[in-house]
């Protein structure tokens, strides 16, 4: 998977910081979708389908790099990729994902994904 990589040099010292960044959305959704790219003709031709669970964690990875100012925000972004794409979410259209969004139905879903600690955060028992 192609990711963004920024090398900057101090050209008096000579050092060098290397800085990788987070891989596009829509190479996140070709991943989760099990493609190799995206579709030419997404009005007519899909790609693939993937579960409102793997938008959610997309959206969760994509989230610091995002002007979004919330997790249903994020997922909205991820379901426009999705209708570019020619992804299906849930053998949905992603518009129409994004008419449930609005209405409310993955309110809940969204609500435990914020409450979800990171798994290198996660604390346990010894």
């Amino acid at each position: 998977m192609k990711v963004p990589v920024t090398v900057s040099v101090d050209s008096a010292t000579k050092k060098f910081s290397v800085t990788v960044g987070v891989p596009t959305t829509a190479a996140l959704i070709v991943r989760e979708a099990k493609a190799e790219k995206g579709s030419g003709k997404p009005n007519s031709t899909k790609i693939g389908d993937i579960s409102f669970s793997q938008v959610m964690n997309i959206a969760m990875i994509k989230r610091g790099s995002s002007y979004a100012y919330s997790l249903k925000a994020a997922v909205k972004e991820v379901l426009g990729s999705c209708v570019s794409l020619g992804v299906t979410v849930e053998g949905e259209d992603p518009r129409e994902i994004c008419k449930k969004l609005e209405q409310g139905i993955y309110d809940e879903a969204l609500k435990a994904k914020e409450n979800e600690q990171p798994s290198s955060q996660k604390t346990g028992g010894a």
